[in-house]
Formats: C-alpha cells, sequence, structure tokens
C-alpha cells in the first residue's frame, strides 16, 4: 500500500492550495479516506474524510467552509482543497485510509508540508 501526498508548499494567507494524494496497492474505491495535519509541537488533528464512494464528507470545525475534500475513484486519487488559509493552518499534512470506517486510519501518506505565511 503506498499513499503519496503532494501539493503543499507556502502560500499567504488567505490563499488557496489543492493537496493530492495518489494511492496504490489496494483497492481504492473501497477505502474511506482522509486528511490529517500535525503542526510543530502539537497533536495530531484529523481534518476531513470522505466515504469510499463520496456520498458523505465530515470535516473538523476549523476547516468547515474553507476546505473540501474530495475523490476521483477512476484516478485512485484523493484531494484537498484548501482556501482561505490562515497560519494557523501550517503543518504537515497526511492522507489515510481504512476500509472499516472514516475515523479510522490503518495506512498512511509520507505527508506534504504546508505553510502560511506572509
Amino acid at each position: 500500500v503506498q499513499l503519496q501526498a503532494s501539493g503543499g508548499g507556502l502560500v499567504q494567507p488567505g490563499g488557496s492550495l489543492r493537496l493530492s494524494c495518489a494511492a496504490s496497492g489496494f483497492t481504492f474505491s473501497n477505502q474511506y479516506m482522509s486528511w490529517l495535519r500535525q503542526a510543530p509541537g502539537k497533536d495530531l488533528e484529523w481534518v476531513a474524510s470522505i466515504w469510499s464512494d463520496g456520498t458523505y464528507t465530515y470535516y473538523a470545525s476549523s476547516v468547515k467552509g474553507r476546505f473540501t475534500i474530495s475523490r476521483d475513484n477512476t484516478k485512485n486519487m484523493l484531494y484537498l482543497q484548501m482556501n482561505n488559509l490562515k497560519p494557523e493552518d501550517t503543518a504537515q499534512y497526511y492522507c489515510a485510509a481504512d476500509q472499516r470506517s472514516y475515523t479510522s486510519f490503518t495506512f498512511w501518506g509520507q505527508g506534504t508540508q504546508v505553510t502560511v505565511s506572509s
């Protein structure tokens, strides 16, 4: 199983980024997919999750209304569109997968760094 996150970078407050996660080695369409993040010196924080068929999405209150999780099961890809970014969004972002539930995270990617700063 491999999850390869990409798309991070340095962006000014109020800007946007789109993260991508390429999945391989398992049946992507059977997996609940999630994004989590970890800022320096802070605990891991769940950001968003999406059902295996994309029917339902869930967001942390800190990102709701600004971030959108989506997936393309034909391409084995997961996305996180991040708008109106704030300095507190600065973190390493990880994609994760689990076949059982959107609240479980069995498989992890290596992470991509997002830095929001002027």
